[in-house]
């Protein structure tokens, strides 16, 4: 007989802090775009410098999603998000406080790899504390914060720079995290449950080889994309191949080590015994190689094509953000009954509105820009947020309990790979038009959206089979049971 655990009574609370957390984490992603001209008047430093700042960030963040999903799975997610919290919110006050721009760089660095072991537990918090439809409800709340953390990321970065200034305004878009990270330790201590059973041990429970391959191979093919202002995919393109070989080699590892009944760090099962995680990690990898490069494009045709300030370049992208927190919110609530549709249903507006913000630019360019599009921007938005929750709960829906972080941070790692990949082609083709086109600003973010659109309708087309697939194994789209669904529980 299946005993139903109950409930915990304090998980709304413990979700509430645990994304509060992650927010901030992806927020630093995308917040520091509008500060890099303010860090490199107020600490010096190269043009090379000031990319490190982003792309480092961006760089260890996806370096450690995996290993510390693993964490989290076989020591407690409650422990490792304490530890994970604490150093994101020592190394923000590091960067705040850096005297020079190598002392930010190598703060950035740990800030990403604190941030990228914080990520991975939310995901396992949701899969640990709610089952069923309150499932959904979570993971459409942790969509939202996805998505809303990226978008809105300009617009708090432009804001704090408008309220402190210029000259140091850079610093407080670290120092911001201290207080509210602070606070959420706090509150994290208090309401987020222990793990059950027996603590496990580090050095039996986790794979270190493993590690270290699936470490090498991550970073042999973000290194080359996070470095594609210094031409990093021509100089560094023999780092692709030996991220294939390295990849094949952790496979093979991951296999033998299960074989031996040895705890592996990510079971391959998963992608091949887990219904509808390929997929979905799929869909999420792709979708985020259109949705988040955008931004990057948005920012430089603001501030540099129209003359925006910081702040009102974020604003014009706003729309956006409130579409999808208000979707991805709803799209929680329906994934339970409209399953893959709603992704489909997403994808679709995501293209249409990123295809009418193009086709605008092309045809009406001038200083109001802003204005005309919020209207298509907001259509993106409202699909984008049907996107990512949905896509987010279905993916995760049959893997096992125990297995909740590392899930959840492969799928976080597809999308990291996803962002650096697009950042890198649409920013590209931006930078490209513009000589060609004699600085044509407008048909170079028109051509940069149409890029982005093509990797959505690339999404859109694997969502439409995944959907097909689904009917033909007689699946009704409800969600399943994490403890009967997979076959290696």
């Amino acid at each position: 007989m299946t005993l139903t655990r109950q409930p915990d009574p304090r998980r709304w609370k413990a979700l509430a802090v645990s994304l509060t957390a992650g927010f901030m984490g992806l927020l630093d992603v995308s917040i520091v775009n509008v500060a890099l001209p303010s860090i490199q008047r107020g600490i010096g430093g190269d043009a090379g410098t000031a990319q490190w700042v982003v792309s480092g960030y961006a760089l260890t963040f996806g370096l450690v999603l995996v290993s510390g999903g693993r964490l989290g799975d076989a020591l407690g997610r409650r422990r490792m998000f304490l530890i994970a919290l604490a150093a994101f919110v020592a190394m923000s006050a590091f960067a705040g406080a850096a005297p020079t721009g190598e002392v930010l760089v190598v703060a950035r660095l740990l800030q990403g790899c604190a941030a990228g072991m914080l990520t991975p537990q939310n995901s396992g918090l949701i899969q640990d504390l709610f089952q069923g439809a309150e499932r959904g409800r979570a993971f459409g709340l942790f969509g939202s914060v996805v998505g809303i953390s990226t978008a809105v990321g300009p617009v708090l970065g432009g804001l704090i720079l408008a309220v402190f200034g210029e000259e140091h305004g850079w610093r407080w878009v670290f120092f911001v995290n201290v207080p509210i990270g602070a606070l959420a330790f706090v509150l994290a201590l208090r309401l987020l449950p222990p793990a059950r059973g027996r603590p496990a041990r580090l050095r039996s429970e986790i794979d270190f080889l493993g590690v270290l391959l699936l470490g090498l191979a991550v970073l042999c093919v973000l290194l080359p994309l996070v470095e594609s202002e210094q031409d990093g995919p021509r100089r560094l393109w023999w780092l692709f191949p030996v991220a294939a070989v390295l990849g094949f080699a952790f496979v093979r590892w991951e296999r033998r080590v299960v074989r031996h009944d040895r705890p592996p760090l990510m079971d391959v099962r998963l992608f091949t015994e887990t219904p509808g995680y390929t997929p979905g990690a799929a869909i999420g990898a792709v979708y985020f190689c259109g949705f988040a490069g955008i931004w990057l494009v948005f920012a430089m045709f603001f501030q540099q094509g129209l003359g925006y300030t910081p702040l009102e370049s974020g604003l014009a992208v706003t729309p956006f953000a409130v579409g999808a927190a208000v979707s991805a919110a709803v799209a929680g609530r329906l994934v339970a009954r409209w399953g893959r549709r709603l992704t489909v249903a997403g994808l679709f507006l995501v293209a249409l509105g990123l295809g009418v913000v193009a086709l605008l630019a092309w045809l009406a360019p001038g200083q109001d820009l802003g204005l005309v599009v919020a209207l298509p921007l907001l259509v993106a938005g409202i699909g984008g947020g049907m996107v990512i929750s949905p896509n987010t709960t279905l993916t995760l829906e049959s893997v096992p309990t125990r297995m909740a972080g590392v899930a959840g941070g492969a799928l976080q790692t597809g999308q990291r790979i996803g962002t650096a990949i697009g950042t890198a082609v649409l920013a590209s083709v931006f930078r490209a038009v513009l000589p060609a086109s004699d600085n044509d600003f407008p048909a170079a973010l028109a051509l940069s959206l149409l890029c982005a659109v093509g990797f959505v309708v690339v999404a859109l087309a694997l969502a439409i089979a995944e959907l097909r697939t689904r009917r033909a194994r007689g699946s009704n789209d409800q969600l399943l049971s994490a403890t009967t669904a997979a076959p290696y529980e």
